[in-house]
């Protein structure tokens, strides 16, 4: 019995492909020289138990209950083991700021540094009740 042409051939085409595989697998790997770039609507950062710790995210426009519009900003947050957003950077057309929120537990300890339209102020806040706005 005579093996048919085609059989003999399919069988050389697959044993070229095995050692094609097989020398691709043995090649070192190397590091792209220039990484490429990461793209996305947002990025998080989580902990070991999977808790998120930072983020950044495109926050789209909004209006507000009482009709003001928010422009899309752009926020970076820093979080706490206990889920409190402590350190905050905000972006947007017409403001930018950066705050620091007090531990968990607190509600009112807060520094804002804020730039928006033409001026500037820092804002600082104690548990107390205690309130200093600086400007320039």
């Amino acid at each position: 019995m005579k093996t048919p042409r085609s059989l003999i051939a399919l069988t050389a085409v697959n044993l070229v492909l095995l050692l094609l595989t097989a020398a691709q697998q043995w090649r070192p790997a190397f590091a792209q020289s220039e990484p490429p770039v990461l793209r996305g609507r947002g990025l998080e950062i989580v902990d070991a138990q999977g808790r998120v710790r930072a983020s950044i995210s495109v926050l789209p426009p909004i209006r507000s209950p009482n009709g003001d519009e928010q422009a899309e900003t752009v926020l970076l947050r820093l979080i706490t083991e206990r889920g409190r957003p402590s350190v905050k950077i905000a972006s947007s057309e017409p403001a930018s700021g950066l705050s620091f929120a007090g531990p968990t537990g607190t509600k009112d300890t807060y520094l804002v540094l804020q730039a928006r339209g033409t001026t500037s102020s820092l804002k600082m806040r104690n548990e107390n009740g205690r309130e200093q706005v600086l400007g320039p």
